[in-house]
């Protein structure tokens, strides 16, 4: 008989310190921070096409212009060119018979100068088609704004959960628990590049406009009023 009631005791408790662990007064709620940010990494993707009878031909022309575009680029150091994608493929005409052969190839180009990139774009134009550009954010810049997004972002959730724990009129607050999620680069529209419409055998240094981009960092998290 003991034994039952030191056992039946023991239960009743550990049922007690259950109860008095089981979630109450929990809140979930989210909190955004944002900014938007200038541009600051310009990408320009420069490309050569193509055609001969002979596929030989085609590689060899591609091969030069490539190799002539990187030269220049040496010296602009504030610039830094890699290669893109290079192909060659025939081109058929009547009764599936090739008629000729075609290549592409491209070189992508990464600078923080502006002036220097239309510099070097303008001067590569002479053999190779401008065929996108594009702004966005440097590494080291996203990375730096993204950190103090996040604590903006913490002081924020704290001013909330504040806020939450004086509408219910509670005495303290606990973090149950939080995540952080960046929300990306929201890119805006960016201008046009001006100083393309003259003739060919004039052809000015492009004016770049970056705009800008929106940065966010979210915090959903869970308080609990006490």
């Amino acid at each position: 008989m003991l034994r039952i009631a030191l056992l039946s005791g023991l239960l009743t408790v550990s049922a007690l310190a259950c109860a008095d662990t089981e979630p109450y007064n929990r809140v979930d709620f989210q909190v955004e921070t944002g900014r938007e940010v200038n541009n600051d990494l310009l990408i320009a993707n420069m490309a050569v096409d193509i055609q001969d009878k002979e596929p030989g031909r085609v590689a060899r022309l591609i091969n030069t212009a490539l190799n002539e575009a990187l030269k220049k680029a040496t010296s602009f150091d504030s610039i830094k060119t890699s290669s893109g994608n290079q192909n060659t493929y025939p081109v058929y005409g009547k009764n599936n018979q090739i008629d000729a052969w075609r290549g592409h190839g491209e070189i992508r180009l990464e600078s923080r100068d502006f002036k220097a990139a239309s510099e070097l774009i303008m001067q590569l134009q002479s053999s190779l088609q401008l065929s996108g550009v594009q702004f966005t954010l440097a590494p080291g810049t996203r990375s730096q704004i993204e950190n103090e997004l996040i604590t903006e972002a913490i002081k924020a959730f704290q001013t909330r959960a504040d806020a939450i724990r004086q509408a219910v009129g509670a005495k303290s607050y606990k973090t149950v628990h939080f995540s952080i999620n960046s929300g990306g680069i929201s890119p805006r529209p960016v201008p046009m590049m001006r100083g393309m419409a003259m003739a060919a055998t004039a052809i000015p240094a492009p004016e770049f406009a970056g705009g800008d981009s929106q940065l966010t960092v979210q915090i959903n998290g869970t308080i609990e009023t006490q």
